[in-house]
């Protein structure tokens, strides 16, 4: 038996511990190609929330009581494939249980001697890529520019930005909190930062700290944030749409300025994107964020918290800003 985390009603507004159902399950053994695995680290993730609504989206949602599943790190117990032995560390996308069969279909092999595991659920998983990607493929930066990110002390922001840096661009974060705004400056090397929610004016903060407009906005939140970056763009900017926490718990359609009036007179461009979109392009952006690590050009922050019980909650705190870059629960 092994416990196992369902989805026990779809959140209405901000989920609730009540949400979530604590049970056992049996774990079966292990059939041919499949692995029995423990988990070890667990991502929780914000675009998590729009699975659990029941409506048509790029990934299926949830279903109700039944297991949640995210990006986990887990390590194999027994194996019935040749390409992975007992004691072997992997990732990929499984249910939120202590264990449990997979197989080993868009799974991959992780080495503990060369990053920390919980580093391959962050900088060196789905977060990094989206980071990279997203910044590249659509934000197409160019030495000298402005790259202004939301959601900047967060797992993707916070990479994000130090990517600007690297390509020579002048980065500005927008986080929500002064000690987080001190961690973007110090560790990360941000140019510069915006605390909103000491901020009354954001239209006019945004104007003081780019004061040559922005020509790359990583969107991370949404919501009334992003209303106010539009003022600044520059000519031929390009708007990255990664996510939208703001808004994802609201319950009736959110609504903000047109956008249209904004991107027509500046010819600007607004794309929203999955990073599976670019999974031709994963090996090429992987080598290159191990190389940037090893390097000592990236840097990365994780809250760890303990505990299978303690993953809802967990999961919770991510819309109440309680972490800092990637937000893992270790078991």
């Amino acid at each position: 038996m092994s416990n196992t985390i369902l989805l026990n009603n779809r959140p209405e507004g901000k989920p609730q511990e009540s949400d979530f159902k604590f049970v056992e399950q049996e774990v079966g053994t292990p059939g041919e190609n499949e692995l029995l695995v423990e988990a070890k680290y667990v991502s929780v993730d914000p675009y998590l929330r729009g699975r659990m609504r029941d409506e048509k989206s790029y990934i299926p949602p949830f279903e109700l009581h039944k297991p949640i599943s995210s990006s986990i790190v887990a390590k194999v117990l027994e194996s019935n494939n040749a390409n992975f032995k007992e004691g072997d560390y992997v990732s990929g996308n499984m249910a939120w249980k202590k264990k449990q069969v997979i197989t080993t279909d868009n799974l991959q092999k992780v080495d503990p001697d060369k990053a920390p595991l919980s580093a391959y659920l962050g900088i060196l998983g789905l977060t990094g890529l989206t980071a990279y990607l997203g910044l590249n493929e659509i934000g197409k930066p160019k030495e000298g520019e402005t790259l202004l990110v939301s959601g900047a002390a967060g797992a993707v922001g916070s990479v994000v930005g130090q990517l600007g840096k690297i390509l020579g661009l002048k980065v500005v974060g927008i986080a929500g909190s002064d000690e987080k705004i001190e961690l973007l400056t110090s560790k990360f090397g941000f140019d510069a930062g915006i605390n909103y929610k000491t901020t009354d004016n954001m239209k006019e903060a945004i104007g003081k700290v780019c004061p040559d407009g922005v020509d790359v906005y990583f969107d991370n939140v949404g919501g009334e944030i992003s209303d106010a970056v539009l003022f600044h763009i520059n000519k031929f900017a390009r708007i990255v749409i990664c996510g939208a926490i703001a808004v994802y718990n609201k319950t009736d359609i959110p609504k903000g300025i047109a956008v249209q009036p904004f991107l027509v007179k500046k010819s600007a461009l607004m794309q929203g994107f999955i990073v599976s979109n670019y999974a031709d392009k994963f090996k090429e952006a992987s080598q290159q964020l191990v190389k940037w690590l090893q390097e000592d050009k990236l840097h990365y922050e994780e809250t760890i918290v303990e505990g299978f019980e303690n993953i809802p909650q967990a999961f919770i705190d991510l819309f109440d800003g309680k972490n800092k870059g990637k937000m893992i629960v270790k078991l």
